[in-house]
This record gives C-alpha cells, sequence and structure tokens, in this order.
C-alpha cells in the first residue's frame, strides 16, 4: 500500500436484484474477469448515508448471465431486499498493481491537472467512459472541462505520487 492509494475505496459492483428466496442476490460486477469480484473481500456496503458495513466471507457463483452471492447474515428474502441497490466498494489496496502506463481511475481523482504550458485547469473529479476512450473530467471552480484520456496525446504525464497530470490542452477549451 503506498501513500497515494492508503484509505481509498473503489467501487468494484452494485447488488441488483434478489435470488431465491435464502437472501441470495443478484450482483454485477466491473472487476476483470467478472468473478474476481469474489476475491476482494471485505465488500464495504454503504447501506446508509454515512454509514459502511464490512462483509468478509461473501460467497458466490456465476448464475446465468449474472452473478449472484450470499452475504453473511443474510438468509432471507426480506433482509436482502433491503440492500438492492447497494454499491459494492473495497478497499484500494487489495487490487493488483496497475501495468506499466496503467491507472486505476480512483488513483487519479483529485489529481491536479496542469497544460504542457504549466497553466492550471483544476483539479480531476471523476472519469467516465466513452466508446472511444476514457474522459476525465477537470474542475476548477468556475467551470469544468472534459478532457480525452489518451496517453501520449492529450495526457502527457501522470505523476501518482506528486499529485499532477499534465496535459496538451487549450486552457480556452
Amino acid at each position: 500500500m503506498t501513500e497515494v492509494t492508503a484509505g481509498r475505496r473503489v467501487l468494484v459492483g452494485r447488488i441488483v436484484g434478489l435470488y431465491g428466496v435464502q437472501g441470495w442476490l443478484k450482483i454485477e460486477s466491473w472487476t476483470e474477469p467478472r468473478t474476481r469480484i469474489f476475491d476482494y473481500q471485505p465488500w464495504l456496503l454503504a447501506t446508509a448515508p454515512g454509514t459502511e458495513t464490512e462483509m468478509t466471507g461473501v460467497k458466490g457463483r456465476p448464475q446465468g448471465k449474472g452473478l449472484i452471492c450470499q452475504l453473511p447474515g443474510v438468509d432471507d428474502r426480506d433482509t436482502a431486499a433491503a440492500l438492492v441497490g447497494v454499491d459494492i466498494h473495497v478497499a484500494r489496496e487489495l487490487l493488483p498493481p496497475p501495468g506499466k502506463d496503467e491507472y486505476y481511475w480512483v488513483d487519479l481523482e483529485g489529481l491536479e491537472v496542469v497544460t504542457t504550458e504549466g497553466v492550471a485547469l483544476g483539479r480531476v473529479t471523476h472519469l467516465f467512459a466513452t466508446g472511444a476512450n476514457d474522459v476525465v473530467v477537470v474542475r476548477d471552480g468556475e467551470r469544468e472541462r472534459l478532457i480525452p484520456f489518451v496517453q501520449g496525446v492529450y495526457v502527457r504525464s501522470v505523476d501518482l505520487s506528486g499529485g499532477r497530470m499534465v496535459v496538451d490542452w487549450d486552457p480556452e477549451f
């Protein structure tokens, strides 16, 4: 675990429905492969605003085109129903280190963004995927910029420990 990733949470999935009457849940996984979500435990579930429930010992498997799981202590349909829609997070340090020139989005959030000329554009608030490439959302309090996350073209460098991303981008755009 590095200072950059310490204490960070990564969204890896969501509880999307019920399966059966014994408390099993349908989940959506954003890990690759999708069943890897069961390897990252404990799960951190935001069960209420400002409240996080830690779940260790989650069991799960593929079922049809989706995934199902059973959470410890959730053994009936009514208890399970209260969890539908809850996001599944894990501690960032549980994930394997990214490859060379690869980044977890959560590690990029909060970085200061400057142009190659040194003009400050703001900070990364979040990223989103498009069909062509990922997009970095940069806000400076006054405006929001959407910058394609294309390394070598628009994104010139990322310094996680220094907290900075350098982009080739027109500050007026």
